[in-house]
């Protein structure tokens, strides 16, 4: 039971520099929901960064984080389907409040897979998102 928690807890590379969260807004691709924004670009690293970020239209302090831990749990759902090298930066919006982390994950996994960075896409649509 603890490797299961272990695994699941795996730790997520965090952006945290003002030039990486730039970058995504200016030459990244964004793709939106009701919930949250998700701005991808491709990074030289190759593995995968996060950013989050919650303005005080979100509430409070407490809101605000409640919002970042739902997001970082349904991205941490999506992170063994996600292929490596590229930074997401994802901005919360009002209604993730309303929401379960659950159904954040079922929204940013059709976000994701839209925009070409899941592994279990179909062949189809590689050629749709930034998988090129």
């Amino acid at each position: 039971m603890w490797l299961f928690l272990l695994l699941n807890m795996s730790k997520i590379n965090k952006l945290k520099e003002n030039y990486a969260f730039r970058r995504a807004y200016k030459k990244g691709k964004s793709f939106v929901s009701p919930f949250f924004v998700i701005y991808i670009t491709k990074n030289r690293r190759g593995g995968i960064r996060l950013g989050i970020t919650a303005g005080k239209k979100i509430g409070g302090a407490v809101k605000r984080n409640r919002a970042k831990r739902v997001i970082t749990a349904a991205f941490r759902e999506c992170l063994p389907e996600i292929h490596e090298g590229y930074d997401f930066v994802i901005v919360a919006r009002t209604r993730i409040l309303d929401i379960k982390s659950t159904a954040a994950a079922v929204s940013m996994k059709k976000l994701l897979n839209a925009a070409g960075v899941m592994k279990s896409m179909k062949a189809n649509e590689q050629n749709t998102g930034l998988a090129d």
